[in-house]
């Protein structure tokens, strides 16, 4: 049903307004992992690329943290970050609290890149961000890992299944497509 719900959202706004919102995507708030004071995401990443993804610790795909972080490293000077939202909702592969969570993901992996707190992915229970997510790519994720690449003007420019990984080429070639566009006017970097 919830596949229906966006394909008549899509069809209520066509394709190209979810994908046009732009700045609205990221204008939500959320707490880092682990947290109590949440931050807007729009002024926190402006003018970054971001690459969205759903995360668990207990999942095949997890050694994607590595990946994900060496993409961290490789283009956070030129105003990239990936962003990991920790999930639960497929078979109970992220069963931690957020502090054990940010502990695995920082002793067993090193990672630095911006976690924030467990949500919901899909669904009706989907956090607001992973639904303008859905309703712009027509794509709910299917598993962990599901990976959108958002543009500095905060649209959504791709999205790729929990399979590819980080260093995919046609993945790090959309990043790198995005990095060489210029910041929307008006857009300052983002802060880490």
């Amino acid at each position: 049903m919830s596949r229906w719900l966006i394909a008549l959202g899509l069809m209520m706004t066509g394709p190209g307004a979810a994908l046009a919102a732009g700045a609205d995507l990221l204008d939500l708030e959320y707490r880092p992992l682990a947290s109590r004071s949440p931050v807007n995401l729009a002024e926190r990443h402006a003018g970054q690329v971001l690459l969205v993804v759903n995360t668990a610790s207990k999942c095949g795909f997890t050694p994607q943290y590595e990946g994900l972080e060496a993409l961290q490293k490789r283009y956070a000077a030129r105003g990239f970050s990936v962003v990991g939202f920790p999930s639960n909702d497929f078979r109970g592969q992220e069963p931690g609290d957020e502090a054990q969570i940010q502990e695995f993901c920082t002793l067993t992996y090193g990672v630095e890149f911006p976690m924030y707190e467990k949500v919901h992915v899909i669904g009706e229970e989907a956090t607001p961000l992973y639904r303008r997510l859905a309703a712009a790519t027509g794509v709910q994720p299917g598993w962990n890992f599901h990976k959108y690449l958002v543009s500095r003007g905060g649209r959504v420019v791709g999205n790729w299944p929990s399979k590819v990984e980080p260093g995919d080429p046609a993945l790090v070639a959309a990043i790198e497509r995005e990095l060489a566009r210029p910041a929307p006017r008006g857009a300052a970097a983002g802060t880490r």
